[in-house]
């Protein structure tokens, strides 16, 4: 019997989970048995990040170094198919993107404040670093993908320069190794000015000055978030906008991030003991796991700016919401109206459950923890982490400790895809890293 099904049935019988249990458990577990189909060494082109914890094979594998307009930079590969773990290009796309490099900056920046100075570490924040800002357009905004003959998609939905997620994502990676590249003057100064330029196109673009409130399906929504009510891309904005605040102090940015925050509970439905329990809608009447980043934003800008009210309104959604999911099931989406006084549920997509869903609720119920001490927000972290090594609707393990490969999700009841791509390759990474982090 593997380590996983003991964990398991140890956990049926007690309430309680330790959390050096779980980490015990990703170190020794052979739940998974694929081995690793590929030498890391030989497809990184670079030395392999390792960790005695975590596993960074399957990481090392997507990290790869080329030359881009004339510089070395760092890439992510997007995708990678079972059962050899192949890279494989979208059509419409790419082969690597703004989005998944920003998410291993922040990965890799978060290794070194759980593990300490890690030069392999730095050198691949550097040279990803290069490459967001080779991304940069000269509009200001930046495309997200890289076509495989290295020239920049700029016509593709998903690829546009424009105010958008990707855009967004590069603000906070940027800020995010911009300490890390302190030493390299002539690259921090690229990046201030790279800042800058993103900076006044989202403070000229977005309008922020708004006031006015709209109502769709019945549901009352802002109308000065990015796409009128993308709360879920607002608070990976506030997560950008408010490293930068710390740097340089700006008080444009300040309130910016303040008015954000205040679009963002306008989102949030419902009560402790109503439908849908303190829940921040994604976009207009919808709610979707994943990127659903707004409680961790809201405790962020909270400590940061003294606002319990922020704070106030993450704790509603993790204390609430979450024990809900855990209980009865995970959703990839729902749809809401209101009736009468109350918010019902429309519609709702139980599948695919991905990496990237589990971990915005990880890292709030994570951050609720390290302010409030509260042992219950404690315990729904733990309960969380559990999704990757098999509390989850298919029964197994997502994560393998032996090859660091994540599935990329769950399709159905004791269904997964056995792919691996960047994104939940990334996500799980910084999910494991939390776990360290809450040792």
């Amino acid at each position: 019997m593997s380590d996983f099904k003991i964990f398991k049935k140890m956990r049926l019988k007690t309430k309680k989970i330790k959390l050096i249990s779980i980490v015990i458990l990703f170190i020794f577990s052979s739940c998974n048995n694929e081995t690793t189909p590929y030498n890391t060494d030989e497809d990184t082109g670079s030395k392999p990040l390792t960790n005695e914890l975590i596993n960074f094979d399957h990481f090392n594998h997507l990290y790869k170094e080329i030359t881009l307009n004339n510089t070395n930079v760092g890439i992510i590969h997007i995708y990678s198919e079972y059962p050899n773990y192949t890279y494989a290009i979208e059509p419409s796309e790419g082969f690597t993107c703004v989005d998944d490099v920003s998410r291993a900056i922040i990965m890799l920046s978060n290794y070194v404040e759980v593990f300490g100075n890690n030069e392999i570490a730095s050198e691949k924040i550097k040279n990803l670093t290069e490459f967001i800002l080779q991304m940069q357009n000269q509009n200001g905004y930046f495309n997200n993908f890289l076509w495989n003959d290295f020239s920049i998609n700029t016509t593709y939905q998903t690829s546009v320069a424009e105010m958008n997620w990707w855009s967004f994502r590069a603000l906070w990676a940027l800020e995010t190794a911009y300490p890390h590249l302190i030493k390299d003057t002539e690259m921090t100064d690229r990046i201030r000015l790279a800042i800058e330029k993103l900076v006044a196109n989202i403070k000229r673009d977005l309008d922020t000055n708004n006031t006015n409130t709209e109502y769709i399906n019945t549901i009352e929504l802002p109308t000065w978030l990015p796409k009128k009510s993308a709360a879920d891309q607002s608070a990976i904005l506030i997560l950008g906008f408010l490293k930068n605040y710390i740097r340089t102090g700006n008080n444009d940015v300040k309130t910016m991030i303040n008015r954000l925050a205040m679009g963002i509970m306008l989102m949030q439905k419902g009560t402790a003991e109503k439908y849908p329990f303190g829940a921040f809608l994604s976009h207009e009447n919808l709610w979707h796991a994943w990127g659903n980043s707004q409680a961790y934003a809201l405790l962020k800008a909270g400590q940061e700016f003294n606002n319990p009210d922020y704070i106030d309104r993450a704790y509603l959604e993790i204390e609430n919401l979450y024990p809900k999911l855990l209980k009865n099931g995970f959703a990839e989406a729902f749809w809401i109206q209101k009736l009468g006084a109350n918010y019902i549920e429309t519609d709702k997509n139980t599948y695919p459950q991905i990496a990237y869903g589990i971990r915005p609720m990880l890292w709030a119920a994570s951050e609720a923890y390290q302010h409030s001490n509260d042992k219950n927000h404690l315990e729904i972290a733990h309960e969380l982490a559990q999704w990757i090594s098999g509390e989850n609707d298919a029964n197994r393990a997502i994560y393998s400790p032996n090859t660091g490969i994540c599935f990329d999700g769950i399709t159905g009841p004791n269904e997964v895809n056995k792919n691996s791509g960047a994104e939940s390759t990334l996500e799980t990474l910084l999910m494991l890293i939390e776990i360290e982090r809450l040792k």
